[in-house]
């Protein structure tokens, strides 16, 4: 019987071990080997629902000639999203405001406070004020993406300690927007940060609590991006209990989801005077259709109606500003181009073609701000 030395022992267990990796690395399913048999693409569920989305009927799409055609297309289309989103409260429950506590830094006063935005449920937000404003001044909603919830945008850090080098995808805009002159109340969203379960909780900040709860919201009829578009409606009503604020001049500005919450809450709050979105605006076709993106995106059965363009054109002809990364992966940048084109056909047929803007920056995706942050201050200010 032949011996082996452990060297030659180790070598060819290594390359048993390497000969297997290959093999599990390059088997791509049962039908490795049948290519040439068999049309492939029938296998694919990515290439049949792109195929899918050419056969649905978008029956509310845009197709107004005139600014009497479009205003009649936006009392179709508005009632019908916010059916499709699971509607919002009948009656609205007491605020029950309560200031937690209240911090001044060298340019602004930053106030921690929640609300009660429906029974058994509360929201938190930070409002941020510019120490030299005079009178009410003009004020903006910011809703933060995925990550840590409201803490990234208002320069708190991991630790719970105050930041100055506005890190992060998100740079702290909310603080950008209260640097800019205007008040900033930065809410946060269901499911992030502090409003999220005990077990999501300990698996750490950056983890959202979407899945399940994005989940529930779609089991009872219902959608995330609803629930959260209501607690941006009740942060409204708070404004309007604060007279040091304009609540005539009530902007929304979000990053990625809450990009989607700022486009959807435009489209159906006529009180927000005028919207920056970063990150999101695109098609449903080439973003939340093709790629793998958060539950808390979804809302069944749109695309019988309408596309994300058309749901933005709700917002016309308020101003609008939205921003794109050209390197932005789940967003992709030729589609926010598409459907900046689309919006500025909007916008034309309300003759405001001067209320829309874009900006493409070179980047991946993140917030910018760098036309989008003064473009707002003008919408609100003048």
């Amino acid at each position: 019987m032949a011996k082996f030395t452990r060297r030659q022992l180790g070598a060819a267990a290594l390359f048993t071990a390497s000969a297997a990796e290959a093999a599990e690395t390059s088997y791509t399913g049962a039908l490795d080997g049948f290519e040439s048999k068999l049309p492939m693409a029938k296998f694919d569920p990515v290439d049949w629902t792109l195929q899918r989305y050419n056969e649905m009927p978008r029956k509310l799409q845009f197709r107004a000639a005139n600014r009497k055609a479009a205003e009649a297309w936006q009392k179709k289309l508005r009632p019908k999203i916010v059916e499709l989103l699971g509607g919002f409260p009948s009656t609205r429950t007491p605020l029950a405001p309560q200031t937690l506590d209240t911090k001044t830094f060298p340019t602004y006063r930053r106030e921690k406070f929640v609300i009660e935005t429906r029974p058994g449920m509360m929201s938190l937000g930070y409002l941020l004020t510019p120490l030299n404003a005079k009178g009410p001044v003009p004020v903006v909603i910011c809703v933060p993406g995925h990550g840590r919830g409201v803490d990234d945008i208002v320069g708190i850090d991991a630790k719970g300690q105050p930041r100055f080098d506005k890190a992060g995808y998100q740079h702290d805009f909310a603080i950008q927007a209260v640097e800019a002159g205007m008040a900033a109340i930065a809410v946060e969203p269901m499911a992030f940060g502090c409003r999220r379960d005990a077990r999501t909780k300990k698996r750490g900040l950056g983890n959202s609590a979407c899945q399940p709860t994005a989940g529930a919201a779609l089991l009872f009829g219902e959608t995330m991006i609803a629930w959260r578009v209501y607690d941006i409606m009740r942060t409204i009503d708070w404004i309007e209990t604060r007279p040091e604020l304009d609540a005539k001049r009530v902007g929304c500005m979000g990053i990625s989801g809450g990009g989607t919450c700022t486009t959807f809450a435009a489209a159906v709050e006529p009180r927000i005077r005028a919207a920056m979105v970063s990150g999101y605006l695109n098609s449903f076709r080439d973003s939340i259709l093709s790629l793998a993106h958060c539950i808390d995106n979804y809302v069944p059965g749109i695309l019988q109606w309408a596309e994300m363009s058309d749901v933005a054109g709700l917002i016309a002809p308020r101003p609008l500003f939205m921003e794109s990364g050209d390197k932005d992966d789940i967003f992709p940048v030729e589609a926010s181009r598409k459907c900046f084109q689309d919006l500025q056909a909007i916008y034309s047929t309300f003759e405001a073609g001067d209320r829309v803007g874009h900006e493409v920056f070179p980047g991946e995706h993140s917030f910018h701000g760098g036309r989008g942050i003064p473009f707002l201050k003008k919408a609100l200010t003048t």
